[in-house]
C-alpha cells in the first residue's frame, strides 16, 4: 500500500504501483502511516475523551431496575390472585 491503492492483506504486491515487500511495502508497515492510537487500555483512551472513568451500569438505573422488577412482579402476583 505504498501509493494509497486499497489492497488485500495477503497480495503479492499492489495492483496500481507494483510494490512488494522488497519495494518498500511490507506485511510489517502495512498500518504505518494511519495515524492509529498506540496500545492504550479503553479506560485510558475513555477517561481522556470524557473526563471520568467509564461505568459498567450507572448506580441510579440498577436501583430503577430493581424496583421497577418488584414493582412488576408484585402487580403480577395481584392480578393472578384476583383470577383464581
Amino acid at each position: 500500500m505504498h501509493c494509497g491503492e486499497l489492497i488485500k492483506r495477503s497480495a503479492a504486491a499492489c495492483p496500481r504501483c507494483g510494490s512488494d515487500e522488497r519495494t518498500g511495502w511490507s506485511e510489517s508497515t502495512y498500518l504505518d502511516g494511519l495515524d492509529l492510537p498506540d496500545d492504550e487500555s479503553y479506560e485510558t483512551i475513555y477517561e481522556r475523551e470524557f473526563g471520568t472513568k467509564p461505568h459498567s451500569l450507572p448506580r441510579r438505573r440498577t436501583w430503577i431496575a430493581l424496583i421497577g422488577s418488584i414493582l412488576l412482579t408484585a402487580f403480577i402476583a395481584g392480578y393472578l390472585r384476583v383470577l383464581c
